[in-house]
C-alpha cells in the first residue's frame, strides 16, 4: 500500500496513540493531535506521528490542525475520529453539563473534525473517515448510559455521512471496539453526584468493578491498529467493525434476536445491579 496521509485525533494515548505509531512505521505520513502537543518546526527530523495540536470541542483550533496538515502535505487521504471521553454514574446522578461535555467530545467533536476535512476530501474526490465508535454503540451498560447513548449517536451520524458523501468518492466506516487493555481504565471518569452518599453507589461500584475487571484482561489494542490498516487497504469497508472478545459480539447478536426484558435481566445479572 503506498504511503498516506493519515490524521488521528486523540493521539497522545491509548486507541490513537498506538495506531499512530503502528501506521508511521509502517510508511504512513501521521498526524497525532492532542490538546496539549507543539507543532515541530516544518525542517526539523521527526520520528514517528508528527503530533499537532487540536482541541475537538473548539471550532478554531479543528480547522487550524486541518489546515496545517494540508499545508504541508497538500492533501489529507485518512481520518481517524478517535478523540473520546466517558463518564460514569446512573443517568440520575450525572449532570446536565456533564452529559453536555461528553456530548460535546464524543459526538460535535467528530462532527467539527468532518466539516473541517471534508471539503478537502470532497475536492480531490477519495478519502476515507473512520469513526472509533464502541460496542457500547450497539448496546447500553448500567451506569454508562450517557457515554452509549453518545456512541449511538455517533452510530447514527456516521450510517448517514457515509450515504451523503459516497458519490464524492469519500468512504466513511466504524471500528467498535469492546473491552481493550488500555489507559481508558485508569482515567475514567465519574459524575460528580455519583459519590458514596447516592442511592446509587454500591450498584454503580459493582458494575463498574466488573467492567474495568474485564478491561484489564482485555485485549491488546495493537489489534485494533492492524485492522485500520486493513481498512485503510479495502476499496469498499463495510459500515462497521466490530472488535471484541467472541462473548463480547455474541451479546451484541443476541440483542437483536431476545426480547427486550429477557436481555435485560442478562446484562443486569452480568453486572450485578
Amino acid at each position: 500500500m503506498s504511503s498516506q496521509v493519515v490524521l488521528i485525533t486523540g493521539a497522545s494515548s491509548g486507541f490513537g496513540r498506538v495506531c499512530a505509531e503502528h501506521l508511521s512505521l509502517h510508511g504512513h505520513r501521521v498526524y497525532g493531535t492532542s490538546r496539549r502537543a507543539e507543532v515541530a518546526d516544518p525542517g526539523e527530523t521527526v520520528t514517528g506521528p508528527r503530533m499537532i495540536p487540536m482541541d475537538v470541542c473548539d471550532d478554531d483550533s479543528v480547522r487550524a490542525a486541518v489546515d496545517l496538515v494540508l499545508a504541508r502535505e497538500g492533501r489529507l487521504d485518512v481520518v481517524v475520529n478517535n478523540a473520546g471521553v466517558g463518564v460514569a454514574g446512573s443517568v440520575e446522578d450525572t449532570l446536565p453539563e456533564e452529559a453536555q461535555a461528553l456530548f460535546d467530545t464524543n459526538v460535535f467533536g467528530v462532527h467539527r473534525v468532518c466539516r473541517a476535512a471534508l471539503p478537502a476530501l470532497r475536492r480531490q474526490g477519495s478519502g476515507l473517515i473512520v469513526n472509533v465508535s464502541s460496542l457500547g454503540g450497539r448496546l447500553t451498560l448500567p451506569f454508562q448510559g450517557f457515554y452509549s447513548a453518545s456512541k449511538y449517536a455517533l452510530e447514527s451520524m456516521s450510517e448517514a455521512l457515509r450515504m451523503e458523501v459516497k458519490p464524492f468518492g469519500v468512504r466513511v466506516t466504524m471500528i467498535e471496539p469492546g473491552d481493550f487493555k488500555t489507559d481508558f481504565t485508569a482515567n475514567r471518569i465519574f459524575a460528580r453526584a455519583a459519590g458514596e452518599d447516592s442511592v446509587y453507589a454500591q450498584r454503580c461500584r459493582l458494575a463498574v468493578s466488573v467492567m474495568e475487571k474485564d478491561e484489564l484482561g482485555g485485549s491488546d489494542p495493537m489489534q485494533i491498529a492492524r485492522l485500520l490498516e486493513r481498512i485503510m487497504e479495502s476499496e469498499a469497508p463495510r459500515a462497521r467493525y466490530p472488535v471484541g472478545s467472541f462473548s463480547e459480539r455474541l451479546f451484541v447478536g443476541l440483542k437483536r434476536v431476545l426480547p427486550d426484558a429477557l436481555f435485560e435481566r442478562g446484562v443486569a445479572a452480568y453486572y450485578k445491579v
